[in-house]
């Protein structure tokens, strides 16, 4: 990782007051301050979202009323989006108002781009080796993401210019959420250590942290409204949960091994998966262990919450996409992909989309665990796939043979083998 710094030193500096959070233009670590407010001209602010990681902040992953292609063909593919060979889930494209798709990629550089394939603008954050895994929030017309330099970035949706930069760690591999003019994210330091933030939506200042988190929480927290809890988990094992929204913390459940991927939330629960190779639902209350289902390997995959149909929807590295039921962990059915699934489902009205390390994006039917069927990238396809009103939308990382030759600096690597966007539509409409 890049710009190596001291959490305890970065405590040192800002003093004992920031466990209880803090105001103003805040010095974070390696001196770095927050840029300038964004200008609201009075108008208030926006409590939801436009558009964030899993459909809101509950991270559920589920959108009743979408419907997938039934005769899919890939329309066009916007390349060089993800050219890095680092191994977790990449970012998930995202739709803005109007219909134009906002994507980040782990070479730094986010895009907007109309449903044609046009770039409307292109920015990036610092420099950084790993660039962006998170899926941006988009709200008051700004769009939020972390990055891998420890940085959470505001830019302006219609121009892609940076209002302001916040640097509140080592880096930033989980997705911000959004809620009324607050941001929310994980932050990891090299100690290995962490802490959540809360930042202050018009101008990056930090209003909250918690450094109880250790060992990179890597996962995307979620936020239950009417469970009035916040979690997240980390490498270390636990899941974490704070009250909401005033955040004072409660508890943390042990799993044993690493918690990568996002915690969703329903019904007074968490629903989350471990490197103990289980997934577990957990009460948000107290923590207790509701229930727990064992898959044959890893568990990196966040669960998509049906409620209205109690089923849960979640991957395993054992390469199968499994339904479960919410109520009781019990196996409906699993579909095996044929490679690793790290990423997250994406459920619609009659099917689950899904991505594998078998370089395929899959959409399986709901009620008989069955591909109906599939679309090939170049790379591993670890985001969750984007539906809309006319299409879905997903990204792969770049294929071992563009990343061999990117490691060999061969001037010869393919720009065709570089991960990408993919549009796909349904050829017969």
């Amino acid at each position: 990782m890049d710009e190596p710094h001291s959490r305890r030193a970065f405590l040192g500096a800002v003093g004992a007051g920031i466990a209880t959070g803090l105001a103003g233009c805040a010095a974070a670590p390696g001196g770095t301050e927050v840029g300038g407010r964004i200008e609201t001209d009075g108008e208030p602010l926006s409590e939801a979202a436009t558009a964030q990681f899993r459909g809101g902040l509950q991270r559920r992953g589920v959108y009743p009323d979408a419907t997938v292609p039934t005769d899919p063909e890939v329309d066009w593919t916007l390349r060089e989006v993800n050219t890095g060979d680092h191994t977790a889930a990449k970012a998930s494209p995202v739709e803005v108002p109007g219909g134009d798709i906002v994507v980040p990629g782990d070479n730094g550089e986010i895009r907007r781009v109309t449903p044609t394939g046009e770039v409307v603008w292109r920015s990036s954050v610092d420099p950084t080796s790993r660039g962006i895994h998170g899926t941006p929030a988009v709200a008051n017309g700004v769009v939020y993401i972390g990055a891998y330099d420890g940085a959470l970035y505001a830019f302006d949706l219609e121009t892609g210019e940076r209002y302001w930069r916040s640097k509140l760690g080592d880096a930033i591999g989980s997705s911000p959420g959004y809620y009324d003019g607050t941001v929310y994210i994980a932050v990891e330091y090299h100690e290995p250590s962490g802490a959540m933030f809360a930042v202050d939506a018009v101008t990056g200042d930090v209003t909250w942290e918690d450094q109880r988190v250790t060992n990179h929480p890597h996962s995307t927290a979620a936020i239950d409204r009417e469970a009035g809890r916040l979690v997240v988990g980390s490498n270390d094992g636990y899941c974490y949960a704070w009250s909401y929204p005033d955040l004072e913390y409660l508890w943390t459940f042990d799993t044993g091994e690493e918690i990568k991927g996002p915690i969703a939330t329903a019904d007074g629960s968490a629903v989350f998966g471990s490197w103990d190779r289980t997934i577990y639902r957990v009460a948000l209350d107290d923590g207790t262990e509701e229930w727990s289902f064992e898959t044959d390997d890893l568990v990196m995959s966040g669960p998509s919450i049906e409620v209205e149909t109690d089923t849960v929807y979640v991957g395993s590295h054992d390469s199968n996409l499994y339904a479960l039921g919410f109520e009781d962990g019990s196996e409906r059915w699993s579909f095996d992909t044929g490679g690793s699934i790290i990423g997250c489902p994406t459920v619609t009205s009659e099917h689950a989309l899904v991505g594998a390390y078998d370089d395929t994006c899959y959409a399986v039917e709901k009620d008989s665990g069955e591909a109906v069927w599939s679309v090939d990238g170049v790379g591993v396809v670890t985001c969750a796939p984007l539906v809309t009103d006319d299409a879905v939308y997903f990204t792969d990382r770049a294929a071992e043979s563009y990343l061999d030759a990117r490691q060999a600096d061969d001037e010869e690597a393919d720009p065709e083998e570089s991960g990408g966007l993919y549009r796909i539509v349904d050829a017969s409409a």
